[in-house]
């Protein structure tokens, strides 16, 4: 490449800057929550993401935790040791059928996917009493 040409920084054209000389707000600058914030998800399809998100790590807590490879646990699903994998990364081609279907053949259960981001169980709300006429 000759010395002369302009090739494209990483910094798409901005000026160098280091992170404390950066402006608060640019033109094309927007604050989100987090990634599923930044593609602009409907609340269902959050919820959708999420599910398969938490059905996912179960999936690979409860087969490490009875010493599965993917391969005994596609055994006992009768699928693919790449389609098992596909599960616990919570890939979208992936039916939550099929999800499912790992967790419990892995031993896990429903509970197991009510834990918090950081890993601990939440707790399940309890039932509102029944307010009427004895």
């Amino acid at each position: 490449m000759p010395a002369n040409s302009k090739t494209r920084t990483p910094t798409m054209g901005l000026p160098k800057m280091n992170a404390k000389q950066l402006p608060a707000e640019t033109e094309d600058y927007r604050d989100y929550d987090d990634a599923l914030d930044w593609l602009g998800l409907t609340p269902e399809e959050r919820a959708i993401v999420e599910l398969r998100l938490a059905v996912a790590r179960a999936v690979r807590t409860a087969r490490e935790r009875q010493q599965l490879t993917q391969g005994n646990l596609a055994e006992r699903i009768g699928s693919s040791q790449s389609r098992v994998a596909k599960v616990e990364s919570a890939a979208k081609g992936v039916s939550l059928d099929l999800a499912f279907k790992a967790l419990f053949a892995a031993g896990g259960h429903l509970t197991d996917l009510m834990t918090s981001p950081k890993g601990r169980t939440t707790k399940t709300p309890a039932r509102p009493k029944k307010v009427g006429k004895r």
